[in-house]
């Protein structure tokens, strides 16, 4: 009974995982009096491009050349719920401005014209929601943690690695930290980081900036250096609303992927400390609910553990695992304040607990743990940037 329950909260904790990816942007902020007319070019626009516009406030502007449609409508945030109307111009152009301002951080769009779904050919386009959508930034006030400055930077490259147990050649992208290619006689420890549902290997390093999170933290002395290992997590092929749902999401094949291909291929060809202490993993939302599945399970793997709006470490967690009090090194979990408003992680973020308390409880409890909430933020980039920003110094503390 005990291992039927258990499957069955797993189940339906990876189901409300999957609804938080596909849910809307958060409700936008409230609208001033006026809107300010000091609209610039989306910093993600295409190169020349001048529309999608945002202005100080957050607010967005669109404008499609679409001369022979009927109807266009912007639609915002993972599943394309929500949305602003454009209307069109005599020169066949359609124009609009969202109703009120926008969060701040990334956020994922489409085009709706005539009943298709396109992206927006002035902006760059983002793997989320299963298809690659049309991405904006809204400027964060605390965006100078994942800038591009002048500051050393470490490289992103992809690789391919054999995969026995599916049969492909797969891809993963690894970060390696500045100074890496000249200290040669330097081994690393590794943070296997994984994205949410509808995402891909791509998300971390294109909406998540962890390369530039890394890079600055490290100039400012703030983190040790470390590789990031991001690949795909096998998690697409189930679609919400589907009978069963990720109620039958199995994590056998990723896991084996992970640890059987991914993890000796990586230390095999990188210079790693190949140990269990120098070894993490975490993820966003589906990614870090996949964490919780396979490192809770593979304690003799990684030491720290990270999940990023995928759930909550409890102490029964603790009490039930074997080694986990003498093998973690930490525990790290961080929401949007939106996500647990009321002290319980929900709807996004997860099952009907209180991440806090049971934070609480761990530590007491003597457990290296961290907790960390976003604010003003939902189940959203922003957050899982910040979070990321949070953990990452507190990672391989030998």
């Amino acid at each position: 009974m005990k291992i039927a329950f258990a499957a069955m909260a797993a189940a339906t904790f990876a189901v409300q995982l999957v609804q938080a990816q596909t849910a809307p942007a958060a409700p936008p902020q409230a609208a001033p009096a006026t809107i300010a007319e000091d609209f610039k070019p989306s910093s993600l626009n295409q190169p020349g491009q001048q529309y999608p516009q945002v202005n100080s406030q957050g607010y967005v502007r669109f404008r499609v050349l679409a001369p022979d449609a009927t109807a266009v409508k912007v639609s915002l945030g993972l599943g394309g719920r929500g949305g602003t109307t454009l209307a069109k111009a005599a020169d066949g152009s359609w124009t609009g401005t969202t109703e009120g301002p926008l969060d701040e951080g990334f956020h994922y769009y489409h085009l709706t014209i005539d009943g298709g779904i396109f992206n927006d050919p002035g902006t760059l386009n983002f793997y989320g929601s299963t298809r690659w959508e049309s991405g904006i930034e809204i400027p964060a006030k605390d965006a100078d943690f994942y800038a591009l400055k002048d500051v050393p930077h470490g490289r992103v490259e992809q690789i391919l690695f054999p995969s026995p147990s599916t049969g492909t050649q797969r891809r993963a992208f690894v970060y390696t930290p500045p100074g890496y290619e000249k200290n040669a006689g330097t081994r690393y420890p590794v943070l296997y980081l994984q994205h949410g549902w509808g995402e891909d290997e791509t998300a971390w390093s294109n909406q998540g900036h962890a390369n530039l999170i890394l890079d600055n933290l490290l100039a400012a002395g703030k983190a040790r250096p470390f590789l990031i290992v991001m690949t795909y997590g096998m998690t697409n092929d189930v679609r919400p609303g589907q009978p069963g749902g990720l109620a039958s999401f199995d994590i056998k094949p990723f896991q084996t992927v992970l640890l059987n291909e991914l993890i000796p291929y990586v230390d095999a060809h990188y210079r790693t400390l190949a140990d269990q202490k120098h070894r993490a993993m975490a993820g966003l939302s589906m990614g870090g609910f996949e964490t919780k599945l396979i490192a809770l399970k593979n304690l003799d793997r990684f030491a720290y553990i990270g999940l990023l709006s995928g759930g909550t470490i409890s102490l029964e967690d603790v009490n039930t695992t074997p080694g986990y009090r003498d093998k973690v090194k930490l525990s790290f979990v961080g929401f949007g304040s939106r996500e647990i408003e009321g002290g319980r992680s929900g709807p996004a973020g997860g099952p009907k607990v209180d991440p806090r308390a049971n934070a609480e409880a761990i530590k007491a409890a003597g457990v290296p743990s961290a907790f960390y909430v976003s604010p003003g933020t939902g189940h959203e980039f922003l957050t899982w940037r910040r979070s990321l920003h949070e953990m990452a110094p507190l990672l391989f503390r030998d």
